[in-house]
């Protein structure tokens, strides 16, 4: 297995170079965030049936999600910086193919070439990310991170004012969200080769420092399996914010839908603080202890939002979204730390699997509520951050950075 040479925690993150990759990631997010927020101009223009609603969204995360570890995979062996730019280009086509579409079938293409898009995006960008951290990975996934939820959270309100008015072919308007794209990534990439340059030549004449904890194969493997299961109970209750809050506060409070929407943004955004937030602090306590807060500190006040008035179900969705938010980067981070020869590989597993179990659970929460009722499916969701008590098992020596 080849070592990579990181930069020496010594030096200062780049963060132009960060700033970019998050910018970057805002721009590829805005993007995927559009697809669910045009269903239902897509399914009245096709007369669509929810199976068929289905069905695209499946064409979206089969590329994204399932492709990302294998083109992960492949960049470890042969790092390809310019892969992220060839990326925004298979996301460009989708979007131009969405806006003209002629059929259902062109529709479901299209929305493949978007997914397709994300899956290459992110393994590169996390690569470089890592590289760039100058040993404070916290700090560095978060940056790049935020730029992720902001673009999440602003896709849905640029539908609404663009699309929304103006009609499925206004997509094509939003092509210059990818033109800029590729050319941020297109400088993103010259940076990172030069920066990878430096610290090859940096590392000649020096044994690379061991990084990453002395463990066997088999408790490497254990202990992914459980950071797969953290990510998945807090992907699911997540799951129950991001698909069904809107839906919530609607029948619990009889609030407009515009003021649904509002709640649900500003969950959304305070998300992207606790990001950095998580990041940051991850750096100085460890990974561990970043696990254990954002994701069983989350248990107490999940439990108390389904009995709570209008204001403090607001606060405490807040409270809620700060704290868990923070749990991603830990996670990723400390997958990564565990076999940092394989940066590109469980980067796209993890953000495939963010993607993929977030669309498990949402379906799964769909169903549930059909039979249950929304409000009571809150309720249930409440108790996911209890599986934050398998962070107990994971192993202690993991590095920080």
């Amino acid at each position: 297995m080849t070592s990579v040479p990181i930069a020496s925690p010594a030096t200062r993150p780049l963060m132009p170079v960060l700033a970019a990759l998050s910018v970057a990631h805002l721009l590829n997010d805005v993007i995927q965030s559009m697809i669910p927020a045009i269903y239902p101009l897509i399914k009245d223009a096709y007369q669509l049936d929810f199976t068929q609603i289905g069905l695209i969204t499946l064409a979206f995360q089969v590329t994204s999600s399932l492709l990302q570890p294998l083109l992960g995979l492949i960049t470890d062996k042969k790092p390809w910086p310019y892969a992220m730019v060839a990326g925004m280009f298979s996301s460009l086509l989708g979007l131009l193919g969405l806006a003209f579409a002629i059929s259902y079938g062109m529709v479901l293409v299209s929305a493949a070439l978007v997914g397709l898009g994300s899956a290459v995006f992110h393994p590169e960008a996390t690569r470089m990310a890592r590289h760039a951290a100058a040993g404070q990975q916290g700090l560095a996934q978060g940056v790049f991170q935020i730029g992720g939820h902001a673009g999440y959270a602003l896709g849905p309100l640029l539908a609404a004012v663009v699309v929304v008015p103006h009609g499925q072919s206004s997509l094509a308007w939003l092509s210059a969200i990818a033109l800029c794209a590729m050319v941020l990534m297109s400088w993103t990439a010259t940076r990172y080769i030069a920066l990878r340059r430096e610290q090859a030549a940096a590392a000649q004449g020096r044994p690379i420092d061991a990084v990453g904890p002395n463990l066997s194969r088999g408790q490497i493997i254990a202990a992914m399996a459980i950071l797969i299961v953290l990510l998945f109970s807090k992907n699911a209750y997540t799951a129950s914010f991001t698909s069904y809050y809107t839906f919530f506060l609607i029948e619990r409070f009889g609030i407009t839908v515009q003021l649904s929407q509002v709640m649900l943004f500003v969950y959304l955004v305070v998300g992207a603080v606790g990001v950095i937030i998580g990041g940051i602090v991850g750096d100085r306590i460890g990974r561990d202890k970043v696990i254990w807060l954002s994701i069983l500190g989350t248990l107490p006040f999940a439990l108390l939002l389904p009995h709570a008035n209008l204001v403090w179900t607001g606060v405490l969705s807040v409270i809620i979204s700060l704290i868990i938010s923070s749990a991603f980067s830990a996670i990723l981070i400390y997958a990564i730390d565990l076999v940092p020869h394989r940066v590109g590989l469980v980067g796209g597993l993890f953000y495939g699997l963010a993607f993929g179990l977030g669309g498990v659970a949402a379906a799964g929460l769909g169903l549930l509520a059909d039979r249950i009722g929304i409000v009571e499916v809150f309720t249930l969701c409440a108790w996911l951050p209890m599986f934050g008590l398998f962070t107990f098992l994971l192993p202690k020596a993991a590095p920080r950075g």
